[in-house]
């Protein structure tokens, strides 16, 4: 007889004994959960956690409520009502996230799977919308516009490197600040490849690969040679001769993005929407594109380049050809006027 693994049972069972746990040797097993978390996830996570939990303990405050888990799903209803409007979906379902983990720390079921919390959560997204904010896209013939206004100082030159590198690469900012002098690869046409050691979509660190075109590979080995980097030093910091030499901040790459090019609106994560934007009006496939962009699903390339792609649906082709007949025949209609 084939034995069929349930899932919710099992956490069930597990739950049901570690209830009739003695209290001192829960709080181990808590306190266990709590160390190895630390190794378990990323620190920008567990930042995010933190800043959640100490979020909701202070609602919980203000209106004498427990924050202490099991937290009552009705408490968590509310407190979805409340959020609603004031935060997008996305960042209303990680905060449920913190909620539902904190009770796993405790080995306790979460109440953010409750049906109320769920029907709070649904009538939100009706009320407010589901809409995901997206990066303005930054287009590589923007990024080139602004590479071609710089000088040669030497802080241009490695805001140079940087642009060249998010351009081309499509990483991310968290990606771009972690490469070493060491993650550039030559090849034999000039351009390079950046290795990715870990990403958020990578966790674990398999590794990955990303293009860097012959002018960006000759504005990054400008750079190193101008602040003689060695092999595992950080690609990219600060500029000044004899600064320290650590890694640029994430806020700060996306700062000389906006600098360079004279746009506030854009941040690092805007060459990654700009270089989707730009293989979409290329023709280039969806598989291609998430290879280009180390994504492991097609959901968010595809919402990247919901924009272009309308003005590449069938609808779009069928106005276009309209309006190509139309001028035909009133070019046509002219001439026989002048004749």
């Amino acid at each position: 007889m084939k034995l069929v693994f349930d899932r919710q049972s099992e956490r069930a069972e597990m739950l049901t004994t570690l209830a009739n746990t003695a209290a001192d040797r829960r709080e181990d097993l808590i306190a266990e959960y709590r160390q190895r978390s630390e190794a378990a996830f990323a620190p920008e996570t567990l930042r995010n956690y933190r800043m959640v939990i100490r979020l909701f303990r202070q609602w919980c405050e203000e209106r004498e409520y427990s924050a202490v888990p099991p937290i009552d799903p009705r408490i968590l209803a509310q407190w979805v009502d409340e959020m609603g409007g004031k935060l997008a979906a996305n960042s209303i379902e990680t905060r449920l996230w913190a909620i539902a983990e904190l009770h796993r720390s405790h080995f306790l079921p979460s109440p953010t799977r409750h049906r109320l919390v769920d029907l709070a959560l649904k009538g939100v997204k009706r009320k407010y919308g589901a809409h995901v904010r997206q990066a303005p896209p930054l287009t590589k013939r923007e990024v080139v516009q602004a590479i071609e206004r710089l000088g040669n100082s030497r802080r241009h030159i490695r805001d140079k490197a940087l642009l060249w590198i998010a351009t081309d690469s499509w990483c991310r900012a968290s990606e771009i600040s972690a490469f070493k002098v060491q993650d550039l690869i030559r090849q034999d046409d000039d351009s390079s490849l950046l290795y990715v050691r870990r990403s958020k979509t990578d966790q674990f660190g398999e590794g990955a690969y990303a293009f860097l075109s012959g002018r960006g590979t000759r504005a990054v080995l400008d750079w190193i040679e101008l602040a003689k980097l060695q092999l595992d030093e950080p690609l990219l910091m600060k500029s000044q001769a004899g600064g320290k030499r650590i890694p640029l901040h994430t806020t700060t790459i996306s700062n000389i993005i906006k600098r360079c090019t004279g746009r506030r609106d854009v941040s690092a994560h805007s060459t990654r929407v700009g270089g989707v934007h730009d293989a979409f009006k290329l023709g280039c496939d969806l598989s291609s594109i998430m290879v280009a962009g180390r994504w492991t699903s097609p959901e968010m390339p595809a919402r990247y380049g919901r924009r272009i792609r309308a003005s590449q649906s069938a609808a779009a082709d069928v106005s276009r050809a309209f309006e190509a007949e139309a001028a035909a025949i009133n070019t046509s209609k002219h001439a026989g006027e002048r004749v």
